[in-house]
């Protein structure tokens, strides 16, 4: 009972680690990428040799690793004044001290040279994930990701 138990679990745990949609979802904030529209939202695959950034399980941009010349990162942060003064209408206290908060965004730009194919564009992360964007873009491609404090990438 207990080996059945344990193979049906290894089963079951490799399915939902390597049986899911892999790749990062992020926000497409610009570029010179045609056909998608700023604000879209898309899955970024870093495979081994590639980057694909996908849209309803359709590529939409395949860039070559070999051929990204530049990884940029950046944040916008800015206060919550539109949500403090919300909240100041029912809690002055509560939305005195939302006013105080600030919220971080975080960009990741890229830009490549495939021949006679030359491009850029930024991307919206998640807090949680542009870490690991970074760290794969990094290790794909082989270049280092710069802290662009001039990106001034703004929604």
């Amino acid at each position: 009972m207990k080996k059945t138990l344990v193979l049906l679990l290894c089963v079951a745990i490799s399915t939902m680690a390597f049986g899911g949609d892999s790749g990062y979802g992020v926000s497409y904030d610009g570029g010179s990428v045609q056909g998608i529209k700023t604000g879209a939202s898309l899955k970024i695959h870093i495979d081994s040799n590639q980057i694909r950034f996908t849209q309803n399980k359709q590529d939409v941009l395949v860039i070559p690793a070999l051929a990204v010349t530049e990884i940029t990162y950046g944040q916008d942060v800015h206060r919550r004044v539109g949500a403090a003064i919300g909240l100041a209408v029912v809690s002055f206290g509560i939305g005195g001290l939302m006013a105080l908060t600030k919220s971080k965004k975080h960009f990741v730009g890229l830009t490549w040279a495939d021949g006679d194919k030359k491009g850029g564009l930024a991307i919206q992360c998640d807090k949680n994930d542009y870490r690991g964007i970074l760290a794969a873009l990094e290790g794909v491609t082989g270049k280092k990701a710069a802290d662009s404090e001039t990106m001034t990438v703004r929604n």
